[in-house]
């Protein structure tokens, strides 16, 4: 265990703008979640380039997004132990640098431990910007809209990577979708440095790193347990053996928070019904929709022969649409309350999922763009936005302010890890559906079973929401 120090330090210089602090913190969640999409629509040049397997090509996502959900727990609690903005600093230093050495990768092993760090990196720096948020806006109307903002950030970036990723690519190469961080990178730092204040929970506290080497060590293993079954099946020992010792790592890892005086993950969390059922519902939220960037630019650029440029423009309208959810979300959780919003959300996105299942299923090597892209991506990323909001709101207001950035952490690791795991197992879905049909048709079925799974999962997510939200929830 690693001890922390009990002062805490107090800045002298004078506060910045609110909207200065806000506008930082913003700008490091936007890159976070810019590079989980960003690189989707890069995928075939990688390919080409670097000579990367189609198992290669699904890792250069996993690595990262494996990286980001098992250490954001630790990232959280180092926030609060050590410093939300120092940690900030921290994060986006190693995300700024592995970012350069992905841009230089010369082999594909290369690539994919870059991407691995960039997602370390992304860990450390991703849950001190919600922080960072909830400790300089008080309480009440304001945070709600100051939250709201971080979530269409964060939700315009994941949006956004389809058509950076295009432009980049067909206008210099696949290298620049990673290069492009380090310029913006050394920007954001430079004013987090000068507009961020310092803060952290106070008291002697350790930070549990054994918990931190299980919940990563579980998840990476379960994510690869799954990734095997598209090339050896479930059955065999190559996924069985991963998958079991994944679930037995994780077991440990809540054995290990049980006991110990110091847990990375407080099991006690849970015991507020907000917190767990939000948590539970952004986990299942994950697991469809995270993979709707990846499955709609390779059936852009797989089975109608786009560009990555025509890629990137084609997903415009469902990258404003999350942006517009998001900004809606806090007016209408003043007049229907979050848990409603939450439903309404999670509803509108399983209707895009599945309207975009039955055009895929249909036509989908002839699809049109406006029912087979454009309206049912609106729909997805609509809903996505009206969830995010109130489920980020629910999740961190009913935890202890020597808690928040735990709670951070919590959240979006749930979102990263079911996100994770989703695309490990709608990408098997999609495979298997394909496999041994020759032609654009069947690979447009294996996208199309990949988005019915993910409108099943969303469904599921309402569900959990009906059953497990407090209906008084409306902050």
């Amino acid at each position: 265990m690693l001890e922390t120090p009990v002062d805490t330090p107090i800045s002298r210089r004078a506060a910045a703008p609110l909207w200065l602090v806000v506008a930082a913190a913003c700008a490091g969640q936007f890159l976070v979640v810019l590079d989980v999409s960003v690189v989707n629509v890069a995928l075939p040049s990688m390919r080409a380039d670097l000579g990367l397997s189609a198992t290669g090509l699904q890792w250069v996502v996993n690595a990262y997004s494996i990286a980001f959900a098992g250490f954001m727990l630790l990232g959280g609690r180092a926030g609060d132990l050590f410093g939300r903005k120092r940690m900030f600093l921290v994060g986006l230093g190693l995300f700024t640098l592995a970012s350069l050495g992905g841009g230089l990768a010369q082999e594909g092993w290369q690539l994919l431990a870059a991407r691995a760090v960039q997602g370390l990196g992304a860990a450390v720096l991703a849950p001190s910007t919600l922080t960072i948020l909830t400790s300089a806006v008080p309480e009440g109307a304001a945070r709600v809209r100051a939250i709201a903002t971080w979530s269409a950030v964060g939700a315009g970036g994941g949006a956004a990577g389809g058509l950076v990723g295009g432009v980049l690519t067909d206008g210099l190469s696949w290298r620049w979708v990673l290069l492009v961080n380090v310029p913006v990178g050394v920007l954001v730092f430079a004013a987090a440095l000068r507009w961020i204040s310092e803060s952290r929970a106070s008291g002697a506290r350790r930070l549990d790193v054994p918990g931190a080497v299980l919940v990563t060590g579980g998840i990476a293993t379960l994510a690869y347990g799954i990734v095997q079954t598209e090339v050896e099946g479930w059955t065999a020992a190559a996924t069985l053996v991963p998958l079991a010792a994944g679930l037995a790592l994780i077991a440990a890892f809540l054995g290990v928070e049980a006991r110990s005086k110091a847990p990375l993950m407080p099991l006690k969390l849970f015991r507020v019904r907000s917190v767990s059922a939000a948590n539970a519902t952004m986990f299942v939220c994950g697991m469809g929709l995270f993979a709707m960037w990846f499955f709609m630019t390779l059936y852009a650029q797989n089975v109608l022969g786009y560009t990555p440029l025509e890629a990137g423009l084609a997903l415009i309208p469902s990258s404003v649409s999350v942006v517009v959810g998001s900004k809606v979300a806090p007016r209408l959780m003043r007049v229907l309350g979050a848990r409603t919003v939450t439903v309404i959300g999670v509803l509108t996105a399983a209707a895009g999922f599945a309207w975009q299942w039955r055009m895929l299923a249909g036509d989908g090597a002839h699809g049109a763009y406006v029912t087979s892209i454009m309206l049912p991506g609106i729909l997805m990323m609509l809903g996505a936005g009206l969830a995010g909001t109130p489920l980020a709101s629910l999740a961190t207001s009913g935890a202890e302010p020597g808690d928040a950035g735990l709670v951070a952490g919590l959240i979006n690791t749930s979102r990263t890890m079911g996100g994770s795991l989703g695309l490990a197992v709608l990408s098997t879905v999609a495979t298997a559906r394909t496999a041994g049909r020759p032609g654009a048709q069947a690979v447009a079925e294996g996208y199309a079973l990949a988005f019915l799974w993910g409108a099943v999962f969303l469904v599921l997510a309402a569900l959990v929401v009906l059953v497990w939200m407090p209906r008084a929830a409306r902050d």
